[in-house]
């Protein structure tokens, strides 16, 4: 028998910065970059009721843990509840049971940093983001961590929202954040575009990125929905989270290879081959680079791991207990 700690939404909040969220990403993505073993999310549809149960995983060796994510989203409660499991990369026997749905905008968030600072001009000072939930909120914070922000538009169709975003986000971060009236305003003269939306069909045009800007994408993970248009992935160095992903679920990649403006050799490399420096980034100061990050275990297990070691040094959570597969077969009554 071991004893697991299970960590609440509550054990974990406020354990760790944006920026050590990005460091402990980073690492990951190192990691990654040197081998270590990733798969992409899969995802079961159900039809009545209507629902999605996922889970993706990644084995970090140097940082010692693995495990990811397994959530559920919609069905009869049209909600979503996560779960991130974490285990000793050496022994495997399980560390933690996270409730992870509050971590999630802060790991999304740290990787799409992660992305910023390998790809994007080391001077970029002016972000767009098109978006205005919690995501978009974890992908700012973040990206302020890795590049001196001056300005900041965000964007998003509904009024209220882009601007009490931009009210929320002006007060908390050093940079000026104001609200805009189109994409085409925000993505015009910025260096770096955040994406973190749950639209279907693209929400910007390609042509309006200027020479030299950098483009995080994360709000879609479906072959059927893009947030970038074909102009955008032709005109980009294009670098997915995991290779695998470009042509199963990276729909921006997907429409543009249908289109036959791109093939497959069009993938650059992963983030973590530019992270660990077996591919090189941003090449020249007017390349457009795009990161697509759908969510991987790599960032959830660096990110899970991060916390547990946290809450573990606080004295928080509750502990419980697992059974060894050689004891739980056994026939006890």
């Amino acid at each position: 028998m071991t004893e697991t700690l299970f960590l609440t939404s509550d054990d974990v909040a406020g354990l760790a910065t944006p920026a050590e969220y990005v460091d402990a990403v980073r690492e990951g993505y190192r990691q990654r970059g040197e081998g270590a073993p990733a798969e992409p999310r899969t995802k079961l549809l159900n039809a009545d009721p209507k629902g999605m149960l996922t889970s993706y995983a990644a084995v970090l060796p140097d940082t010692g843990a693995m495990g990811g994510y397994m959530y559920a989203a919609g069905f009869g409660a049209t909600d979503a509840w996560f779960m991130t499991p974490l285990f000793d990369a050496e022994s495997g026997e399980p560390l933690a049971l996270l409730d992870g749905a509050s971590m999630n905008p802060y790991k999304t968030g740290a990787a799409g940093a992660v992305g910023v600072d390998a790809l994007a001009r080391e001077d970029a000072s002016t972000l767009a983001v098109i978006g205005s939930g919690a995501q978009a909120r974890g992908q700012l914070r973040a990206t302020a961590t890795v590049r001196d922000l001056d300005s900041v538009a965000v964007y998003s169709p509904t009024r209220e929202n882009r601007e009490a975003f931009a009210e929320e986000m002006d007060g908390a971060l050093d940079a000026s954040v104001e609200a805009v009236d189109a994409a085409s305003e925000a993505v015009r003269d910025a260096d770096v575009v955040v994406t973190a939306t749950t639209a279907s069909e693209p929400v910007f045009d390609g042509d309006d990125l200027s020479p030299g800007a950098h483009v995080t994408a994360m709000g879609q993970y479906n072959p059927e929905k893009r947030e970038l248009d074909t102009t955008t992935i032709e005109r980009a160095t294009y670098v997915p989270d995991l290779r695998k992903r470009a042509t199963t679920d990276a729909g921006s990649f997907i429409h543009a290879l249908e289109a036959g403006v791109v093939d497959e050799s069009h993938v650059h490399a992963e983030l973590g081959d530019v992270v660990a420096g077996t591919a090189p980034g941003r090449q020249s100061d007017d390349e457009i680079t795009v990161f697509d990050s759908g969510g991987t275990g790599i960032e959830t297990v660096a990110a899970a791991s991060l916390l547990h070691e946290r809450a573990s040094a606080e004295g928080l959570g509750t502990t419980i207990e697992f059974l060894p597969a050689s004891e739980a077969l056994t026939g006890r009554d």
